[in-house]
């Protein structure tokens, strides 16, 4: 499996259920078909060395040219890459890394409380249907 077959893979754990929210949200807005998706506990994240960081508590992970992208760092990345004026929030790249990713870090700690659990699976339109990987 190499990234150089469709894009950028935006992994995501697939317990979560503000995760499949921001997955869908990328998804829905992805015109140009630029990203693959795949849940951290799969076999792609597995084969590519992408993995939970037990410690941060990681819900997104970008990777990106052979580049693993964590917490605030990829959500702007994906934003960046978003079709229409989402580009602007490149603007938060101001903020210090250490600053936003500790509100990253916050998010994570209490998104099961908040916004529970998924157990449903992502499932695409049907012209779009390979870019969810396991």
């Amino acid at each position: 499996m190499t990234e150089s077959a469709g894009g950028p893979i935006l992994f995501y754990d697939g317990e979560c259920a503000l995760c499949h929210r921001a997955v869908r949200f990328v998804y829905t807005r992805d015109r140009g078909d630029i990203f693959r998706y795949a849940p951290l506990q799969g076999r792609t994240a597995a084969s590519l060395g992408v993995s939970r960081d037990g410690d941060a508590g990681e819900t997104l992970i970008l990777y990106e040219d052979g580049e693993i992208l964590e917490r605030s760092g990829a959500v702007l990345r994906i934003v960046e890459l978003l079709d229409g004026f989402w580009g602007w929030f490149r603007v938060f790249r101001i903020v210090p890394r250490p600053v936003r990713d500790a509100l990253y870090r916050f998010v994570a700690r209490i998104r099961f409380r908040v916004f529970g659990r998924s157990d449903v699976c992502l499932i695409p339109d049907s012209d779009r249907a390979g870019r969810l990987l396991d």
